[in-house]
């Protein structure tokens, strides 16, 4: 256990021993809850120290690697546990380490190495100009040694070749061209993959909201037919049993429906892949529609216009419930027991137009509506590029009319005009 610890140690190495995992010894964890690379540097540690080893024979004229050229190439790799967390302090330490040891006389070769991983973290983080300062500082001061400081420093047999110079510089700008260009594809694949995780919540965010209007389309329907059947139930209980036995029997029939609707919409939330396991409602089912409207007490005549055309699924389901939040509405908020619908088949159109005669109600003694009916019939119309528009009529009553493309297509100027409602409708919404 961490409480367990010596305090000798707490008092020694204080914060950095308490960071230490007594699950994993010899290996700590970041703040940020990644583990120091330790394995990577171990190796760049072992490779810089015996490569530079051997590079030492095959350069005469450079100092031979002994305990200080050691020190400071196992000290410079040491720093590279940082890396990703302190990446600017490791490029310049990695840098000073590096100009310390060229000043010396020591072997060129895989020393470079340390230098480069530092820049390369550098850049990578986001810090260009710490990385440029670091590789450029150890070039300038490699320069002044190896041309002008080499009298003072006794390893130094005479001035450097320019050659040599100009190998460096090319060195330099060809580590910060492939950081570069790991930094931007890295940049690259996180915005890929945020674009991604936004499309997966904006996709979940419309299925969501798809069940939702499924779901109020179902219940307010249903029970709203079974809340008025219930309350003429109770008002002829004593006086006409056979007349209340009818409304027990229309509310169990819509409840029952209501049950296979509301199975039918939580059956897309199984697992994906399975197909459903009935076909959606349509406008085939209007006769069902008006047959339970006309058990609520509304009757209810439907006409059609113009030459009927086959209906893709989403539009066909989206027709249907639309018709049934209009009667609904009437069920629930107006005076009226008697509308009117008309399916007009355009040209590449279909147009409904749900009307009834009676002036709005208070709904005393009726559930409250959430305010969602006409927001749904928007959404389901400007979903496939239609409109809706309700309010009064100029002559009294209400309409409901909707334009719903035949052909499903998004149009974006109706579906900026589907929020086109009256002030006067929130008077019917549900």
């Amino acid at each position: 256990m961490e409480n367990a610890r010596p305090t000798w140690a707490r008092r020694c190495f204080g914060p950095w021993w308490a960071r230490w995992p007594a699950v994993m010894p010899g290996e700590r964890w970041g703040r940020s809850g990644a583990r120091l690379p330790w394995l990577s540097t171990v190796v760049v540690a072992v490779a810089v120290t015996v490569g530079s080893g051997f590079a030492g024979h095959k350069q005469p004229g450079r100092v031979p690697v002994d305990s200080l050229a050691r020190a400071l190439l196992i000290g410079g790799a040491a720093l590279l546990l940082y890396r990703h967390r302190c990446p600017r302090a490791v490029a310049l330490g990695t840098a000073a380490v590096t100009a310390v040891y060229l000043a010396a006389g020591y072997p060129y070769g895989p020393v470079f190495l340390i230098l480069a991983l530092g820049a390369f973290a550098a850049v990578v983080a986001g810090h260009r100009t710490v990385a440029w300062c670091a590789l450029g500082g150890v070039w300038v001061s490699h320069v002044l040694v190896a041309h002008w400081l080499y009298p003072l420093l006794p390893p130094h047999k005479g001035p450097g070749s320019w050659d040599q110079e100009l190998l460096a510089l090319v060195w330099v700008v060809a580590v910060m061209a492939l950081s570069e260009l790991v930094r931007v594809r890295r940049e690259q694949l996180a915005r890929a993959g945020a674009e991604r995780a936004a499309a997966e919540r904006r996709r979940a965010d419309e299925e969501r909201l798809r069940i939702a209007r499924e779901l109020h389309d179902v219940l307010a329907h249903s029970i709203s037919v079974i809340n008025v059947q219930a309350g003429v139930g109770l008002a002829l209980l004593d006086q006409d049993p056979e007349q209340a036995r009818t409304a027990l029997t229309t509310i169990k029939d819509a409840s029952k429906e209501a049950l296979g609707e509301v199975r039918q919409v939580l059956g897309t939330l199984r697992t994906p892949g399975d197909a459903p396991r009935s076909p959606a409602p349509g406008l085939d089912r209007l006769p069902e529609l008006t047959e339970q409207a006309r058990r609520a007490g509304l009757a209810v005549d439907i006409s059609t216009e113009g030459a009927r055309a086959a209906l893709a699924p989403g539009t066909d389901l989206a027709a249907f419930r639309i018709v049934q939040e209009a009667l609904t509405n009437i069920v629930r908020h107006s005076g009226s027991r008697t509308a009117r619908v008309l399916l007009h088949y355009l040209p590449g159109v279909l147009e409904i137009r749900v009307d009834d005669d009676g002036p709005a109600t208070s709904g005393a003694g009726e559930p409250s509506g959430g305010g969602n009916g006409l927001v749904g019939m928007r959404e389901r119309a400007a979903a496939l590029g239609g409109t809706v528009e309700a309010g009064p009529r100029p002559d009294g009553g209400f309409r409901v009319r909707a334009r719903i493309p035949l052909a499903g297509t998004h149009d974006p100027g109706r579906a900026a005009d589907a929020d086109t409602v009256t002030p006067a409708a929130t008077e019917e919404e549900s």
